[in-house]
């Protein structure tokens, strides 16, 4: 297979519900994992929406309203803080942090179940999230289905002690 074609059939491949790592398409398309990174990177530059997360890489998605909600909390509340939200019927994008020295970081997470949820948090239990670099404070952008779900998330979190506002300073 060319490297056209198979770049047009990975294309096709992804979808934005679930995503697929680049040692799965590796192996699907008998090739090796860097030559997968790269043809990512090729349709990603010819202007195809890819996102990377934990999981693997999926199409972006564009159903829903983009919101954006500040949070502070320890790392054990990492997981409540998650399931919150998609259990409001929420995606949650990615987390930012602003960091002193490097500015905006963002991690991709795309968060969109409690399974999701579940296994970022195991892999967290290894790893500190970027909030440790800003005391816990961090902004999660999340898709919702509508404005009603994002009410929802914001006062649950705010009951829970994690939503950041001018009281949490």
């Amino acid at each position: 297979m060319k490297a056209e074609e198979r770049r047009k059939r990975i294309a096709e491949t992804l979808t934005a519900d679930q995503p697929i790592s680049a040692t799965a398409l590796a192996g699907r398309f008998s090739v090796s994992r860097q030559i997968i990174v790269g043809d990512i990177a090729l349709l990603r530059a010819a202007g195809l929406d890819i996102v990377a997360t934990p999981r693997g890489y999926k199409l972006g998605e564009t159903a829903g309203l983009l919101r954006a909600v500040a949070c502070i909390h320890t790392g054990q509340e990492l997981e409540t803080e998650l399931l919150t939200m998609v259990d409001n019927g929420c995606t949650v994008i990615d987390v930012v942090v602003d960091h002193p020295l490097y500015g905006q970081i963002t991690g991709q997470l795309s968060l969109a179940s409690r399974y999701d949820v579940k296994q970022f948090a195991e892999k967290a239990r290894n790893a500190a999230p970027l909030s440790s670099l800003t005391d816990g404070v961090h902004i999660h952008n999340l898709r919702c289905p509508d404005e009603e779900a994002y009410r929802r998330v914001c006062a649950d979190l705010e009951k829970l002690g994690i939503l950041y506002t001018q009281k949490s300073q």
